[in-house]
């Protein structure tokens, strides 16, 4: 697929969209750093940058978790002009959260249009570990691979279920090698003492106001 003209074409950005509390950022941070909090914080924009050298190339991996709490219509269509690959998180211990799934993935296919191809979308239903038993996520199941022709899979932020295997799928959807994978598994088990033999990277605290973060390393 073609990337965003406005970055670099070593570029490439993931986008997380939500409703609040459904585990958009602890599906982030056990990815980076196998990391999970309990409570719930609300997010307004947190941006996370890493960067590789890969086949003598750098590859710029930029991960946006976006503000299931706040309505800023502006900068959700800045994030889905400026994404290459959408993770629809919901909520299988609330069922009801998968309706903003569905609000979200009409508005992306609006504002990317679906020709050539539809925008690489992956439909996570997080929270397995709470999930009542029930038929609702078969129903689901159905809508997303047969209705919309996407990917679905459940994960557990908590348990750290799935969780790289969501990030392997939005991988694989922008072309970038799966290599990176375990690349990301090794920055994640020196987090935060230090990066991975051969790196070099910082983290940086959240800006005010917008509360973005950067942690950058490259391997």
């Amino acid at each position: 697929m073609a990337l965003d003209p406005a970055k670099p074409e070593s570029c490439v950005r993931l986008v997380f969209f939500g409703a609040a509390g459904v585990g958009k950022t602890a599906l982030i941070q056990r990815f980076l750093a196998d990391t999970f909090e309990a409570q719930h914080k609300r997010t307004v924009e947190e941006l996370y940058c890493l960067e590789y050298e890969l086949d003598a190339q750098r590859v710029r991996l930029e991960i946006m978790d976006t503000s299931g709490s706040y309505s800023f219509p502006a900068m959700r269509k800045l994030g889905i002009r400026r994404g290459d690959a959408f993770a629809l998180v919901y909520s299988l211990q609330e069922p009801e959260s998968f309706q903003e799934v569905q609000r979200l993935r009409a508005e992306i296919l609006e504002t990317k249009g679906e020709a050539p191809s539809p925008p690489p979308i992956v439909v996570v239903g997080n929270k397995s570990d709470l999930a009542p038993s029930g038929s609702f996520p078969n129903a689901v199941i159905a809508a997303v691979e047969l209705e919309w022709g996407g990917i679905y899979l459940e994960a557990s932020a908590k348990r750290g279920e799935n969780v790289l295997s969501l990030f392997q799928e939005l991988l694989q959807l922008v072309h970038l090698p799966s290599r990176l994978s375990p690349a990301l598994r090794r920055r994640r088990q020196t987090f935060p003492g230090g990066p991975p033999d051969g790196a070099v990277g910082t983290v940086s605290t959240p800006r005010a106001g917008m509360r973005k973060r950067h942690s950058c390393a490259v391997s």
